[in-house]
C-alpha cells in the first residue's frame, strides 16, 4: 500500500468514526463514545503523521 492508498484509507475510517461519534453523543451513549475516541485519535495521529491537514476535516476537534 501506498501513502496515497494509506491516506485515503484513513480518511474513509476517519470520516466513519466521526460519525459514529456524533450519533453516539447524541443518544448519550458515553462508553461507545470512549471507546470510539480511542479509534479517533489513532487515526487522527496518523493522518497528521502523514502530513494530512485536519482543520476542515475534524468535525469533533478533541
Amino acid at each position: 500500500m501506498n501513502n496515497g492508498e494509506i491516506i485515503q484509507k484513513g480518511l474513509e475510517d476517519f470520516r466513519n468514526v466521526q460519525q459514529h461519534m456524533l450519533l453516539a453523543k447524541k443518544e448519550n451513549a458515553t462508553e461507545t463514545y470512549a471507546s470510539l475516541k480511542k479509534q479517533y485519535l489513532s487515526l487522527k495521529a496518523l493522518l497528521n503523521s502523514l502530513g494530512v491537514n485536519m482543520t476542515d476535516i475534524d468535525e469533533i476537534k478533541e
